[in-house]
């Protein structure tokens, strides 16, 4: 990389705020953003994966009105040698190969412009499948912050010193491995998103799903009253709200017991 990049400038519009890019973006393709709207930056290869289905239904809709947005640092252009390389082989031998510490240093020091360093404030994700295993609570905690970053892995994995270096959090969506971190950074990006203020509309929506009580969700029902010879549970339509909520609360328990029992422990039974 040479020394004489040019500076990303950021301007303030009022409630709006437009940021520079290295990529030149139609007005179509970058929404302007609501000033202290929260933010993701995405470090990955592959830029184009996103928004993905992050720009779709709800969650499309709030970043077309600003209320968070998405930002992504190409890997590649921090590649080294007229290739630009971003990967080489594991130290001491191995199969696959490791992306280089000083490729995604330069990418995630490009990202930390203009962010806190205050791990609370902004967290550092890698997806990487020795994680903490990413929960409602953690993406409730995300949603707190002002933004994040999250680096997408390839390959074999990351270079160690680059995440001890940055104080890099390691989350994973799941024991299994793979490809890359793209889909997994989606699926944080959007547990994450739907909780902040203004995304679903209705604030009740985030409060009654799964995982919000450690509980699962009770079942739900709409119209048709009847269905191939199904009814809909008579105490949902009997007008009683007390019964209701009692049933609700019911199933819910009744469900985690015999799908998560794991869940149901952790609550103390």
């Amino acid at each position: 990389m040479s020394d004489d990049k040019p500076t990303l400038a950021t301007k303030s519009h009022g409630r709006l705020s437009i940021s520079a890019s290295r990529k030149p973006r139609t007005l179509m393709e970058e929404p302007a953003r609501v000033k202290g709207a929260w933010t993701a930056k995405i470090v990955t290869l592959f830029p184009d994966a996103f928004p993905g289905t992050l720009g779709l239904s709800l969650l499309g809709r709030a970043r077309d009105l600003g209320l968070w947005a998405l930002e992504t640092i190409d890997l590649r252009p921090f590649g080294i040698g007229k290739h630009r390389n971003v990967d080489d082989t594991p130290a001491g031998g191995g199969a696959g190969m490791v992306l280089r510490a000083d490729v995604v240093g330069a990418a995630l020091s490009e990202a930390a412009i203009g962010t806190p360093e205050d791990r609370a404030r902004w967290p550092v994700i890698y997806l990487s499948p020795r994680g903490k295993p990413f929960d409602q609570t953690m993406a409730r905690r995300f949603a707190e912050a002002e933004g994040m970053t999250l680096l997408c892995g390839r390959f074999e994995g990351v270079d160690e010193r680059v995440l001890e270096h940055f104080g890099v959090e390691e989350v994973s969506i799941g024991d299994f491995v793979l490809t890359g971190g793209e889909v997994a950074a989606q699926v944080l990006i959007d547990a994450t998103v739907r909780l902040i203020p203004g995304v679903l509309g209705n604030a009740e929506s985030a409060v009654e799903e799964s995982h919000s009580s450690g509980l699962l969700e009770h079942p739900q029902y709409t119209r048709p009253a009847e269905w191939e010879g199904r009814l809909i549970p008579e105490v949902l339509t009997s007008g009683n709200h007390k019964k209701i909520e009692d049933w609700r609360r019911e199933m819910s328990e009744k469900l985690t017991q015999e799908r998560r029992p794991d869940l149901w422990e952790r609550r103390g039974g």
